[in-house]
């Protein structure tokens, strides 16, 4: 009997149009915006403004996608949390200690 792994990650390499599911999300938000720009304020500057704006987040976004994302959040919390009680009394000193 065959055996097919179950493969739960499947979202992380879902890509739409070259760019992850999170990226294209992005993208589409943008378009949307623009599209109400150009709907409440209609002129041809703004139709090519918009335009230029999305292609030109289409083409960052995927250079970002291809290349990784420069920032890292992987090492921000230590590995483990310890309750140890750490003292700051010295109590090795060379100082008389008075009542």
């Amino acid at each position: 009997m065959k055996q097919f792994k179950v493969y739960k990650d499947i979202r992380k390499q879902a890509v739409i149009m070259g760019l992850p599911i999170t990226l294209f999300g992005i993208l589409m938000a943008s378009v949307v915006f623009t599209l109400l720009v150009i709907i409440f304020s209609f002129s041809v500057i703004t139709v090519v403004c918009g335009l230029i704006l999305n292609l030109g987040l289409f083409f960052c976004l995927g250079q970002w996608s291809r290349y990784g994302p420069r920032l890292s959040l992987k090492h921000v919390f230590p590995k483990g949390i310890r309750m140890k009680y750490l003292n700051v009394i010295a109590y090795e000193t060379d100082e008389p200690q008075g009542l």
